[in-house]
């Protein structure tokens, strides 16, 4: 009889139920804000979207969430995903469901996505995210079923970019994303606040652990984390990262 005893408790005190952790919470790291959401490497629910079934791009997030409620599924986070042409078309690799719609981009190139060395976001076949300088990404040449290229690097096996100052006065609103050194956790993080380059890496590398981070915008930045009660607005997106849950990918 003891031994039912905590599920007694749980059944009447529901209250006492052992909340998990939230997935995004609110940081500041070297007093400047910031709002960081980790998930499993692994998550089913992850995955990348652009375009709506009627062939236009989803542009905000809440096109995207109404597509997948549609679907019988609910969007639990979101966020830009890369760089895009004046139409949103990708400016470097995207690859969905399996598809490739835009190439990889080795070459360097003007402003931050051509600052070599820069990278790839994917997720392999078997559902485990990657973080990948773009020449390694070509080396492995994987059967990617998500990826979506940008630049710079943030973090490159635990160093920061080599142009990175941390006196630069280039201070923007900006979004990316690290795996941490197990391979296990996906790191997403937004500024809450204009930051440099610099300390926007070292966030990655010092306080999220992560020894490869990419960065995926910055101005256009925004997030969807309805646990926060956010959803930013703002300039119009092309590829989108998001967790989406029950059925897991519902937005077709």
């Amino acid at each position: 009889m003891r031994a039912l005893l905590p599920l007694c408790l749980l059944l009447i005190f529901p209250a006492c139920r052992v909340e998990t952790p939230q997935a995004c919470e609110a940081v500041r790291f070297e007093d400047q804000p910031f709002t960081v959401c980790h998930f499993p490497a692994d998550d089913p629910g992850l995955a990348l979207f652009h375009t709506h079934a009627d062939g236009a791009p989803f542009a905000d997030f809440d096109r995207l969430a109404e597509s997948i409620a549609a679907s019988g599924g609910e969007l639990v986070f979101a966020m830009n995903a890369g760089m895009y042409h004046e139409d949103r078309r990708p400016v470097g690799l995207y690859v969905e469901d399996g598809e490739e719609h835009a190439g990889l981009v080795t070459r360097a190139g003007p402003g931050n996505f051509g600052m070599l060395p820069n990278g790839v976001f994917w997720v392999d076949g078997g559902g485990a995210a990657h973080v990948t300088e773009t020449l390694a990404y070509e080396a492995l040449s994987p059967e990617a079923r998500f990826a979506t290229q940008s630049g710079p690097m943030l973090v490159i096996g635990g160093t920061l970019h080599p142009a990175f100052n941390p006196d630069g006065t280039s201070r923007k609103r900006r979004n990316g994303v690290g795996l941490s050194a197990d391979g296990k956790t996906l790191w997403f993080a937004i500024s809450d606040a204009p930051v440099n380059f610099d300390t926007f890496a070292r966030l990655f590398r010092d306080r999220l652990g992560t020894p490869d981070a990419l960065y995926l915008d910055g101005v256009v930045s925004r997030l969807y984390a309805p646990s926060l009660g956010r959803d930013d607005g703002g300039l119009d997106m092309g590829p989108i990262v998001a967790i989406v849950r029950s059925p897991a990918h519902a937005a077709r």
